[in-house]
């Protein structure tokens, strides 16, 4: 169990801390900076709401995946990750993901087709597909813990 907790207690450290900054940046970073943009870029201004209910919805989902997580790691430390259990906080990150993807993907349309440089639509682009891959990549890891548990459960049936 010990090498188990080298690296469980500094990810959970690190989870605390991203929270903590998701709740800061929900709460008082992202509203403060779009109410700024407003006042500085009065044309933009428009933009100010749906951005930081945008960047607070975004966070959100970063923090289902953070409390998910967390719940992930109680079950490693306590050898009960190949269980059906585990499933529950897999399926609300990838839901989160999807989630947090789909935004993304909308908000960067909304931008690709107001853009005037070809910049803007590239970097979005190459954001979004990796938001994506990240995402299959998730997929593909779920699938994983499915066929670990079914060996798992097979296993402990014959013996």
């Amino acid at each position: 169990m010990q090498t188990m907790d080298r690296v469980v207690i500094p990810l959970r450290v690190a989870l605390v801390l991203v929270f903590a900054g998701s709740v800061v940046g929900q709460l008082f970073s992202f509203p403060g900076q779009f109410a700024y943009m407003a006042e500085q870029e009065p044309d933009l201004a428009y933009l100010r709401w749906p951005l930081t209910a945008f960047a607070a919805l975004e966070l959100l989902c970063l923090q289902v995946v953070v409390v998910s997580t967390w719940k992930l790691l109680s079950l490693v430390r306590a050898d009960r990750i190949f269980r059906d259990e585990a499933f529950v906080w897999v399926d609300a990150i990838l839901g989160a993901m999807v989630t947090g993807w789909l935004l993304l993907a909308g908000l960067s349309a909304y931008f690709v087709l107001r853009a005037d440089d070809p910049g803007t639509p590239m970097a979005l682009f190459a954001v979004v597909l990796t938001g994506g891959a990240i995402v299959l990549l998730m997929v593909v890891l779920r699938a994983l813990l499915r066929q670990a548990t079914t060996l798992r459960t097979d296993m402990e049936a014959v013996i």
